[in-house]
């Protein structure tokens, strides 16, 4: 399942719940760079949106301490995510295919996987 929009700072919290697991809303904003920390409220607040979104749940309470994890996945992320980049580009990959080339993001092991992929793709669709 995955949520609505997140914003940058969400996307951060989901993050940190996909590397540390389940956490207080004092330990995710902890694992925010001390230069660059957003504050401790900031922090709460986005965690109940992202509740509210579905994309967190509480799991147990640990004094007055609320722990939370993420519902969604990092694939299902990463699939909305393309999904609405594919969107901007009329739902054609080569613009970004380029895009990635060009920046120097897409190496030749890439593409041999991309290949891979789609081969057992084809395979699979012949059986079915």
């Amino acid at each position: 399942m995955a949520p609505r929009r997140l914003s940058r700072l969400e996307q951060q919290i989901i993050e940190i719940l996909w590397d540390l697991g389940p956490a207080s809303v004092r330990e995710i904003q902890e694992q925010f760079p001390e230069t660059s920390r957003p504050a401790y409220t900031t922090v709460q607040t986005l965690v109940y949106r992202l509740e509210a979104k579905e994309a967190v749940r509480r799991i147990k309470k640990i004094g007055n301490a609320l722990i939370f994890e993420a519902l969604v996945t990092r694939s299902s992320t990463q699939r909305r995510l393309i999904d609405e980049v594919l969107g901007l580009t009329g739902g054609r990959a080569m613009p970004v295919m380029t895009h990635l080339i060009e920046a120097g993001k897409l190496t030749l092991d890439d593409v041999h996987d991309a290949e891979r992929r789609l081969q057992e793709l084809k395979t699979k669709a012949k059986r079915t």
